[in-house]
């Protein structure tokens, strides 16, 4: 016996078939097989290119988001910051500070504050002013109801802690206390008599 095999007869080679069809069919056939192949490879090249396109359009917006809204976390760490140095100006106003000393202190204080907010401004954070705004759950969280304030229902009558948006995207709502304001008149019911006659 030898080692030498006998070389494997080659398998139908689909070209060489496609070649032998081409050969028989008439040259319509051939030209119709030929537009629909390439009708077929229009469709993969058209269907690739709107998939780069939604692929370059949905980089481009999330890049654009990233620019605009990647301070969030950070801003959010300094809205902290800024309640403090309101805290700090509102526990002694500058009418009872009785010397100099404190006065430029809450000077200080006051500058502080009003830098840091204009970086916030520079940067589209901005300070949410809801006081006697009419209550909206989108920006503003309600704590309390006030009764008896003297405004209609429904309106911001106290901040306890301001809220900001970032652009057009809130980062913290307002802390806010509402008018409960009075019950609204009820409409006259008609209790089945007529007092016109």
């Amino acid at each position: 016996m030898s080692d030498e095999k006998e070389p494997l007869a080659p398998a139908n080679d689909p070209g060489a078939e496609t070649e032998a069809d081409a050969a028989a069919a008439s040259p319509e056939e051939r030209a119709a097989a030929l537009e629909a192949e390439l009708a077929e490879a229009q469709d993969k090249l058209l269907r690739a290119l709107a998939e780069t396109e939604n692929t370059r359009r949905r980089a481009q917006r999330e890049r654009l988001d990233a620019e605009k809204y990647g301070i969030g976390r950070f801003a959010e760490g300094l809205l902290s910051v800024a309640d403090n140095l309101r805290r700090a100006l509102d526990s002694l106003p500058e009418s009872e500070a009785k010397d100099d000393r404190t006065r430029s202190l809450i000077a200080g204080v006051a500058a502080t504050e009003r830098e840091l907010l204009a970086a916030f401004e520079r940067n589209g954070l901005k300070r949410i002013d809801a006081m006697g705004e009419k209550f909206d759950h989108n920006f503003h969280q309600a704590v309390f109801e006030a009764e008896n304030s003297g405004r209609p229902a429904g309106t911001v009558v106290e901040v306890l802690q301001p809220g900001y948006v970032l652009h057009d995207r809130l980062l913290r709502p307002a802390m806010v206390g509402v008018a409960k304001g009075g019950a609204p008149a009820a409409p006259a019911e008609p209790d089945g008599t007529d007092d016109g006659a």
